[in-house]
C-alpha cells in the first residue's frame, strides 16, 4: 500500500464505523495560545474534550499534519540521523468525544491493523497501564485485548512514562495503551521485550480519557463522559505496511530525494552513516516542513515561529552546502517536489505553489548572502575567546549573530562545536527570555486583565448571539459586567466597563475589521457609550463602554444601537478588500496571499505576500480591475455551509484565520468567493469608488496597500489634483506641462552643481600642490586639507590627483558641512600591486578622528566625530605608506 492508500484505508474505515472525517487544522494553533505548532491529532479538537465546545458529531477521524520543531516538542536535533524522526509528519486518529470507550477503540484498531493493513498479528504486541503512583493498572484493557485476540504473553505493562497520558498539570487524562510491530522479521525472538528492545517499534497509541486531575498533583476524579484520542504516525505506520526499516524509505519521499539526486549528483542510500545521505534527509523532512509552513502561513522571521521556519530552512541549505556541495541555489526546487509528491492529497499546496517556490528562493539568497559575514563574525568571536583562554562563545555573541546575521543559535552551536569550541546557550536562552517579556510587556495591562478575566468565566456564560448581518440596531440582556478585569453586577455613571450580552448587532473587532461602536440604553434612562466590541475568546462578545448615565445591572434589559453611518463606511472598505485581494492576484499572479487587514470608517490597509514593489503600470491594472467590479453592481451573496463543501467551492481561505465546521462564504462579485465572518455592502456599487493611497514595503516578503473608497476616496483624489495645481503654479505652469518642467529644473540643477563642484575644486587648487606630496620610502603620498568637504568632491579631487601623480598615494580630509569628520584616500593600481590597501589604511586611521571606515583596496573613506583630528590623520598615512612600501 502507499502512503496515500494509508491514509484513505484508514480514514474510510473510520468514517464507516460513524466518525465524521474532518479535514486537517493547520499548523498553526487556533485554539490554544500555549502551543506554537500543531504537534498531534487531538488539538484541535481540544475544546471538545474539554467541554468548551460543542458540534454536531461526537465521534471523528482525521490525518493531521503536525510539527514538531520548537518548545517542548523539539525533534529537530535528530531529524536526518534516525529512521523515525521528523519535523513535519502526519497524525492517524480517531477521537470519542463521551462516545464510544475502550472496548470499541481497542476492537476496531485490531481489526484495521490485522484486517485492513494485513499485518501478521505474531509480529504484533500491546501495552498497557501497569499502576503507579496510587493509580491502578488498566486491568480493563489488558482483558479487552485478550478477548480481541491478542495472547496473553504479547500484552505487556509499562508505567506512567510510558502508558499514562496527560494533558498537562492539570485537566483530562488517563492511561493508554500502544500497539507494537516486530521489526527484524517473522521470527520473533521472545527475549526481544517490548519497552526494553528497539526490536519493537510503536505504531499506533490509544488514550483512555477517563480521568481529570483539577489541581497538580491532586487526586484522580472520574469523568462523567470518558473519551477516547488516538494517534498513530503516518509514515511510521506506512513503512511497517511496506516493509521497509527506515521512515526515509517510503514512497512519499522517492520523489523528493530524486530532485536532490538530480541536483547533487549523488546517489541516496549509500549507507546509513554516510554523511551524504544524511544531508537528503535533512533536506527532503525540512523542504516538506517548510511548505507546509509557508502554506499555512509562516514566513522567515527572526522572532515565533517564522523563526522555527528559518532555523529549519537554513539548517537544510547548510547541510545542501557543506555535505553535497551544492553551491548554487537548491532549496525551491526541493519545495516543490514536495508539492508534487503531495499536491494531490493537499491541493493548498499546488494552489500556492509559485509562492512556496519564491518564499524558499528569498530565503535562501538571503542566508547564502549573509552566511559568509556570519561565519566571518563565528570566526573573530571565537579568536577573541581562544586569545582569553576560553572555549566558550558568549551567549551575547549568539544573540548577536541571531538577531544581526539571522543565524539560528543551534546552526551557531553546530558550527561552533565543528571548530572546537561551545556556546553559552543558557545566556542566549535568557536574552531571547528578556526580549520576549519586552515585546509581551508592550501590551496594555488591561488586555491582560480582561483576557484573564474571561477565561476565568470559562463556560458559565452561553455565546452571544450576533444579530448584526440583518441589523444594526436590537435588544439583549446583560449577562455579565467586567470591571478592572474583575466581574461585577452593576456600572455606574463614570465606570468604564465591558458588558456581554445575551444578543448583540454590534460586530465584535476581527478578520482586520474594527469593532462597532455605538450606545446602550435601558428603560430607566441610563446610557453607555460603547467604544469598542471585541471577542477574546469563545462566542462571547464584550462591549468596551463608558457608562454616562444611570446604572446598568446584570439581567438587565438594553436597547443596543450601533453607529449605523460608521457602519455603511466600514462594509464598503471591507468589501472593498476583497475586490483588492482578488484583483492582486490577477495582476501579480496567484502566489499573492493576503497576510493581514484592517479595516475601519477611514480606510483599508492590506498586506500580502509579494517580494518587488508594484509598478505604476500594475497598480493601475488593480485600481481599473476593482473600480470596473464596482461599477458591475453585482449582488453580494452569502451562504453558510460546511468547510468541506466551502473548500469544494475554491472559496479563499485566509492564512492562520480559525474556521469552525459551519463557514460564511461570501461572494462580493463573481470573481471573489472568500470565507469571511465579516460585514460586507448589499451590492459591489454601494462601494461607489475605489483609490489606492499608496504601496510600501513592512516587511521581508510584505507589501502593503492603503485605500479608500466612497466619499473618503473622492476626497483623497480631490487632494492630490490640489497639491498638483499648487506645484504646478509655484513653478508658473500647468498640471500636465509639470513633468517636463521639473526634469528641465532638475537638469539646470545638476549643471550648477558640477560648476559649483568644479569651482570648489579649482579654489582648493593645485597650486601649492608639490608642497603636499612627499616621499615615503620610495612612494609618493599628496595630502590635503579641504574647508568644506563632501564624498562627491573628494573622489573627484582623488581622482584627479592620481592622474597627475600617476604612481602614489592620495590623502585628502576635512570638515563637512555638519561639522563632521572626512577622510579618503586612494592609490594608484600599481602601488595597490605592491601591497597597499586604501581599505586597510582607512581602518586603521578612523580612530583618530573618532569614526570608523572602509572601503576598496584602490580608494576607501572614513567619517568621524572629531574634524581637529584630520591633519593629525594625514600625517598618519605618510607613516603608513612607509611602514607598507617597507614590509612589502
Amino acid at each position: 500500500m502507499s502512503v496515500a492508500e494509508v491514509r484513505e484505508a484508514y480514514l474510510a474505515f473510520f468514517e464507516s464505523h460513524g466518525h465524521r472525517r474532518v479535514g486537517s487544522a493547520s499548523l498553526v494553533p487556533s485554539n490554544d495560545p500555549t502551543l506554537l505548532f500543531t504537534s498531534a491529532g487531538m488539538v484541535q479538537f481540544k475544546d471538545l474534550f474539554t467541554g468548551r465546545e460543542e458540534r454536531p458529531y461526537r465521534r471523528a477521524t482525521s490525518s493531521q499534519r503536525c510539527l514538531r520543531a520548537g518548545g517542548k516538542h523539539n525533534d529537530l536535533d535528530n531529524v536526518g540521523f534516525t529512521p523515525r524522526h521528523h519535523t513535519f509528519f502526519e497524525m492517524l486518529g480517531n477521537f470519542s468525544f463521551g462516545d464510544y470507550f475502550k472496548a470499541e477503540a481497542i476492537s476496531w484498531a485490531w481489526e484495521f491493523v490485522t484486517q485492513v493493513l494485513k499485518l501478521p498479528q505474531h509480529r504484533l504486541a500491546v501495552t498497557v497501564f501497569a499502576g503507579e503512583a496510587g493509580i491502578p493498572g488498566d486491568d480493563e484493557a489488558a482483558a479487552l485485548w485478550e478477548e480481541t485476540g491478542v495472547s496473553r504473553k504479547r500484552i505487556f505493562r509499562l508505567g506512567a512514562n510510558d502508558n499514562f497520558w496527560a494533558m498537562g498539570d492539570t485537566g483530562p487524562c488517563g492511561p493508554c495503551s500502544e500497539i507494537y510491530f516486530y521489526l527484524p522479521g517473522d521470527k520473533v525472538d521472545e527475549g526481544d521485550r517490548v519497552g526494553v528492545s528497539d526490536a519493537w517499534i510503536e505504531i499506533w497509541n490509544l488514550v483512555f480519557m477517563q480521568f481529570e486531575r483539577k489541581t497538580p498533583g491532586g487526586p484522580l476524579v472520574a469523568l462523567p463522559r470518558p473519551s477516547i484520542d488516538t494517534g498513530a504516525g503516518l509514515e511510521r505506520v506506512a513503512s511497517v505496511v511496506q516493509g521497509k526499516s527506515s521512515n526515509y524509505d517510503i514512497d512519499l519521499f522517492v520523489p523528493i530525494f530524486q530532485t536532490i539526486e538530480r541536483l547533487s549528483g549523488r546517489r541516496y542510500g549509500a549507507s546509513w552513516n554516510d554523511v551524504a545521505d544524511s544531508a537528503m534527509r535533512v533536506i527532503a523532512d525540512h523542504a516538506r516542513a517548510a511548505a507546509f509552513m509557508i502554506s499555512d502561513g509562516i514566513q522567515p522571521s527572526n522572532e515565533g515561529r517564522g523563526y522555527v521556519l528559518r532555523r529549519i530552512m537554513r539548517r537544510a541549505i547548510r547541510h545542501g552546502s557543506q555535505h553535497l556541495n551544492l553551491q548554487e541555489i537548491f532549496f525551491p526546487r526541493c519545495v516543490d517536489a514536495v508539492v508534487e509528491a503531495m499536491g494531490l492529497e493537499f491541493p493548498e499546496l499546488e494552489d500556492r505553489r509559485s509562492f512556496l517556490s519564491e518564499v524558499a528562493l528569498h530565503e535562501e539568497e538571503a542566508f547564502r548572502r549573509t552566511l559568509a559575514r556570519g561565519l566571518q563574525r563565528i570566526d573573530e568571536e571565537m579568536e577573541r575567546a581562544r586569545s582569553s583562554g576560553a572555549k566558550l562563545l558568549t551567549g551575547e555573541s549568539v544573540w548577536d549573530l541571531h538577531q544581526t546575521y539571522g543565524f539560528p543559535a543551534d546552526l551557531t552551536e553546530v558550527i561552533a562545536r565543528e571548530r572546537g569550541m561551545e556556546v553559552d546557550r543558557l545566556r542566549f536562552e535568557r536574552l531571547l527570555d528578556e526580549e520576549r517579556e519586552r515585546a509581551q510587556g508592550a501590551l496594555g495591562n488591561r488586555e491582560q486583565q480582561i483576557q484573564s478575566a474571561y477565561l476565568k468565566l470559562g463556560s458559565a456564560l452561553p455565546a452571544t448571539e450576533f444579530i448584526g448581518y440583518e441589523a444594526t440596531s436590537g435588544s439583549g440582556s446583560i449577562v455579565a459586567i467586567l470591571r478592572d478585569g474583575h466581574r461585577v453586577t452593576s456600572a455606574k455613571r463614570g465606570d468604564v466597563v465591558e458588558i456581554a450580552l445575551d444578543t448583540t448587532p454590534f460586530y465584535a473587532e476581527g478578520g482586520g475589521q474594527v469593532g462597532d461602536v455605538g450606545a446602550l440604553l435601558t428603560s430607566a434612562g441610563a446610557e453607555a457609550a460603547v467604544n469598542n466590541c471585541i471577542k477574546p475568546t469563545g462566542g462571547i462578545f464584550l462591549h468596551a463602554a463608558e457608562v454616562t448615565r444611570g446604572e446598568f445591572r446584570v439581567g438587565e434589559e438594553v436597547s443596543l444601537r450601533v453607529d449605523a453611518e460608521r457602519r455603511s463606511k466600514i462594509r464598503a472598505n471591507h468589501s472593498a478588500t476583497h475586490l483588492l485581494h482578488r484583483a492582486l492576484k490577477v495582476v501579480l499572479g496567484n502566489g499573492v496571499n493576503q497576510k493581514g487587514s484592517v479595516v475601519n470608517d477611514a480606510s483599508l490597509r492590506f498586506d500580502f505576500a509579494h517580494y518587488a514593489p508594484m509598478a505604476p503600470p500594475e497598480m493601475a491594472a488593480v485600481e481599473d480591475l476593482v473600480n470596473g467590479w464596482i461599477r458591475d453592481n453585482a449582488q453580494t451573496e452569502t451562504r453558510v455551509m460546511d468547510l468541506a463543501e466551502a473548500r469544494k467551492t475554491k472559496a479563499v481561505a485566509l492564512f492562520g484565520e480559525k474556521y469552525g465546521e459551519r463557514v460564511r462564504v461570501v461572494t462580493v462579485h463573481p470573481e471573489s468567493v472568500e470565507l469571511c465572518g465579516g460585514t460586507h455592502v448589499t451590492r459591489t456599487g454601494d462601494i461607489g469608488f475605489f483609490r489606492v493611497s499608496h504601496e510600501s514595503a513592512v516587511a521581508a516578503g510584505i507589501r502593503r496597500i492603503v485605500a479608500s473608497t466612497g466619499a473618503a476616496a473622492v476626497n483623497h483624489s480631490r487632494q492630490q489634483e490640489g497639491l498638483l495645481r499648487e506645484a504646478a503654479d509655484q513653478l508658473r505652469t500647468t498640471p500636465e506641462d509639470l513633468p517636463r518642467r521639473i526634469g528641465a529644473l532638475q537638469q539646470k540643477a545638476k549643471a550648477q552643481e558640477r560648476s559649483l563642484d568644479e569651482a570648489r575644486a579649482s579654489a582648493s587648487g593645485v597650486e601649492g600642490e608639490a608642497e603636499c606630496v612627499r616621499d615615503a620610502n620610495g612612494v609618493k603620498v599628496l595630502t590635503q586639507l579641504i574647508e568644506k568637504a563632501d564624498p562627491d568632491l573628494l573622489r573627484r579631487l582623488a581622482d584627479r590627483h592620481r592622474d597627475r601623480l600617476q604612481s602614489g598615494v592620495v590623502g585628502l580630509g576635512g570638515t563637512t558641512p555638519d561639522g563632521k569628520a572626512l577622510i579618503l584616500v586612494a592609490a594608484t593600481k600599481d602601488v595597490v600591486a605592491a601591497g597597499f590597501r586604501a581599505g586597510d589604511a582607512v581602518r586603521a586611521l578612523a580612530p583618530t578622528i573618532g569614526g570608523r571606515g572602509g572601503g576598496k583596496a584602490e580608494m576607501a573613506q572614513a567619517g568621524g566625530s572629531d574634524p581637529s583630528q584630520v591633519p593629525k590623520a594625514l600625517e598618519m598615512l605618510v607613516t603608513l605608506v612607509a611602514q607598507r612600501d617597507s614590509k612589502g
